[in-house]
């Protein structure tokens, strides 16, 4: 068995695809943490019975919030951290206390578009194929190894909410998937 934590920054439907897939499995959600108090993840989380965390990155260097956040995954023994719509770059600090240890999806096919507006970007080119990544986090944004892609291609009819629509639910199954193959593995490491 391998603990896990998910951190978010917003409404959370990536962290409940991902709570709810894992769910019968034997691995363990321990807790979501999250960087904004009002975000709907947190709601989300009460609804799945998941316990939550909170911490500020208002006026604090990223390092000592990112400290807090070491603090809880030591007090909650989590061995995987996955970001779910997280909106923060993660400092040399951090990343390198759980390297190949967190993971991020893209809603492109990285390295295109690598940043916050990937969906959008990806969509406005003229690329006959579109998708998420899955990737190790490192220091830069979007740019750490590539675990898995998904793909599919466009037809060039879709609007921008159609392509939406059909790039999150390709994140919503992919990244429980990959989540589950990354604990197997730590849990064989054990």
């Amino acid at each position: 068995m391998a603990d896990f934590a998910v951190l978010v920054s917003g409404n959370g439907s990536n962290f409940q695809a991902i709570a709810e897939n894992l769910a019968g499995t034997r691995h363990n959600l321990k807790c979501m943490i999250c960087d904004r108090k009002d975000a709907y993840a947190f709601q989300r989380a009460k609804n799945l019975g998941i316990k939550t965390y909170y911490v500020s990155y208002f006026k604090r260097e990223r390092e000592d919030a990112e400290k807090d956040i070491c603090a809880i995954r030591e007090k909650e023994g989590v061995q995987l951290v996955v970001l779910a719509g997280f909106m923060r770059l993660l400092t040399p600090y951090f990343v390198d206390r759980y390297k190949n240890r967190i993971l991020n999806i893209h809603p492109a096919l990285l390295p295109k578009y690598p940043g916050t507006h990937g969906i959008a970007e990806s969509y406005a080119s003229r690329d006959a194929e579109l998708g998420v990544t899955i990737h190790y986090v490192d220091y830069g944004m979007d740019s750490g190894p590539i675990i898995t892609q998904k793909s599919f291609k466009r037809d060039f009819t879709e609007s921008l909410e159609e392509i939406e629509k059909k790039i999150h639910n390709i994140e919503h199954s992919c990244y429980p998937e990959t989540i589950l193959s990354v604990l197997d593995s730590i849990e064989k490491k054990q």
